[in-house]
């Protein structure tokens, strides 16, 4: 018997879906699903994500297209090289006269 997800022994790939709720506003990570292809994963992330008229547009990935940091290795990864503290914002201080800062 198959279990959702697989047709017969093959299993269906994984997606993840990116949600816009409006123009001018980033796609926003919503969830994953299962689907055969590109076009069932987009329409069962229409069904999932998008049942209150929440999105404007949507975008299905496939996970196995994504590749991400290890979290583990955050401070190696993130670090601002040394020297370089100016690329923050706490490195400057607030210019007296200056009201819409």
């Amino acid at each position: 018997m198959s279990t959702p997800g697989e047709t017969g022994t093959e299993t269906w790939p994984l997606w993840e879906v990116f949600v816009r709720a409006g123009r001018g506003l980033s796609h926003v990570h919503v969830g994953s699903l299962h689907a055969p292809d590109e076009t069932m994963a987009l329409r069962n992330a229409r069904d999932l994500y998008t049942r209150r008229n929440e999105g404007l547009s949507i975008w299905v990935v496939p996970a196995a297209a994504i590749t991400t940091s290890d979290p583990d290795a955050k401070g190696v990864f993130f670090e601002s090289p040394a020297g370089k503290n100016y690329r923050h914002a706490v490195y400057y201080t607030r210019a007296e006269g200056v009201k819409h800062l």
